[in-house]
């Protein structure tokens, strides 16, 4: 499969050193052209503050970044970021500013910083405007915006002929078709390259000589590409529940995704089994699920959160299973699950399968995926049920079907990172989403530089998982202070 390595990615970076560029061009669709105002990348006071609209906590202020929407092209269309910032709690103790990069895709670094501030520690606030932003084609960053009866119409991910492949196959080509026409011209520049682009621009745009910056799950993906681009301009960089870009194969991709998942079930049952206190305690916690999933299939599961509708089987893996492995929330699962089990069948009737978000179109763009046919397809899906026999349906699945046919702006290669100061890697040993051989993969990728801080618990994100795993990330962020290789942290209760 096609790589692009160190060289090549320096080469784009060359092309796109440019420009912080002025105000929006009637290239994006619905906005009325404007000239263009040039400014150096390390110009600072290119960011005008104001209070944030809405009802933001008190102290939160927004702004807007134009940059090019084709950064091979600095001097064609622009699209403005959306940016927020906290400034540090205590001026005389600031270090500077500290740039999140968000997850996803599709997360919105503004309403983190808006919204979820306390996601950071109380030292990081302390110490550090917090800055982030809606990366392109998210958010407030002319986001990616396609026809809502389009995607309701998507094909399920359950493919079961060919003739079902190629109908996925043409639907993708519809809603692409669709979503460019309505998006703009930044929707063929949506990848994780570009965004680094972005990236450059922010710190310069700040006034940073150096970026410090944390990264979490997909934005690891962004921190990383960052350092391999612009290894000298690194501060500090935290990549927390680290995305392994160098996965060369859809099969390989799958197969991880499914290890980490079937893991945390696996994990939950086991908590399950010794905990006195959950809800399905001295019960086959297995075969109560199974049920579950059959019932699902039939259509007969009631959905928790929207009474006298069913639930599908993909929803009840991934929105009532996959989201509480995410904070490790074994209770409430065992809660939820037991809840439904008691609950009374509804009449037997087709399921539907929701429209998976309208960002995907940034992960099509990072992650070259491709299945041949139906045949190769069918036994993807059958690698993956054998992996994790508990959790069929996974969302990576879906993100495959979703992806087929799409162009890769951004394909999979190895990290190649020279320069750089000691960047810390930071993953729980059980997490759902990107699973701990990620993090131990690239921070092998990132040689000398990489430092692997290991969190010995549960759940996707761990720089605050308590006081071992905050005070050694603070310490790295505000005073340098590298841990040693190979520390780990004790899980705390969740």
């Amino acid at each position: 499969m096609p790589f692009r390595g160190r060289s090549a990615l320096r080469r784009t970076a060359a092309r796109g050193t440019a420009m912080a560029v002025g105000a929006a061009m009637a290239a994006l669709t619905g906005l009325a052209a404007a000239p263009a105002v040039h400014a150096a990348p390390s110009a600072t006071g290119a960011l005008r503050w104001a209070p944030c609209d809405g009802p933001a906590e008190p102290g939160a202020e927004c702004s807007t970044l134009s940059v090019p929407v084709d950064w091979a092209h600095p001097d064609g269309p622009t699209l403005d970021l959306a940016v927020a910032r906290r400034k540090a709690t205590d001026p005389g103790a600031r270090v500077g500013s500290m740039v999140f990069g968000p997850g996803g895709p599709g997360d919105s670094g503004v309403k983190t910083v808006v919204d979820r501030i306390s996601r950071f520690s109380p030292e990081v606030r302390r110490r550090f405007d917090i800055v982030s932003f809606d990366p392109r084609g998210v958010g407030d960053s002319n986001p990616v915006t396609c026809s809502g009866d389009l995607l309701a119409e998507r094909p399920s991910p359950d493919l079961r002929s060919q003739a079902d492949f190629d109908a996925t196959m043409a639907y993708n080509k519809r809603l692409r078709a669709d979503c460019r026409a309505r998006t703009g011209p930044v929707f063929d520049h949506l990848d994780t390259a570009r965004t680094v682009r972005d990236l450059e621009a922010l710190r310069a745009a700040l006034g940073e000589s150096k970026l410090t910056f944390h990264g979490s799950s997909y934005g690891t993906l962004l921190g990383a590409q960052y350092a391999e681009t612009h290894p000298r301009r690194v501060r500090a960089m935290v990549l927390e529940s680290v995305m392994d870009h160098s996965v060369p194969t859809t099969r390989d991709f799958l197969r991880s995704e499914a290890a980490a998942a079937q893991d945390s079930f696996q994990e939950f049952v086991k908590w399950c089994d010794r905990a006195p206190d959950c809800a399905l305690h001295g019960r086959d916690v297995r075969d109560v699920w199974q049920d579950l999933l059959a019932r699902a299939g039939r259509g007969e599961l009631e959905d928790p959160t929207k009474p006298g509708t069913s639930l599908s089987p993909s929803d009840l893996v991934n929105k009532i299973a996959f989201r509480r492995f995410y904070g490790a929330d074994y209770a409430g699962l065992a809660t939820a699950i037991a809840g439904m089990d008691a609950s009374k069948p509804l009449p037997a009737s087709p399921t539907t399968t929701a429209p998976l978000p309208s960002a995907t179109p940034v992960f099509c763009s990072d992650w070259h995926l491709p299945v041949r046919d139906y045949q190769q397809y069918a036994s993807l899906v059958a690698m993956m049920n054998k992996t994790a026999p508990d959790l069929p349906y996974l969302l990576p699945i879906h993100m495959v079907a979703a992806c087929l046919g799409a162009p890769t702006a951004n394909p999979q290669h190895r990290l190649d990172v020279r320069g750089a100061p000691p960047i810390l890697v930071s993953n729980a040993l059980h997490d759902p989403a990107t699973g701990y051989p990620w993090a131990v993969s690239v921070a092998r990728q990132l040689g000398r530089s990489g430092v692997l801080l290991t969190y010995e618990g549960h759940g996707h994100g761990s720089v605050t998982s308590g006081p071992c795993m905050e005070e050694t990330v603070d310490g790295y962020l505000t005073d340098l202070a590298v841990p040693p290789r190979g520390t780990r942290c004790p899980a705390v209760p969740s």
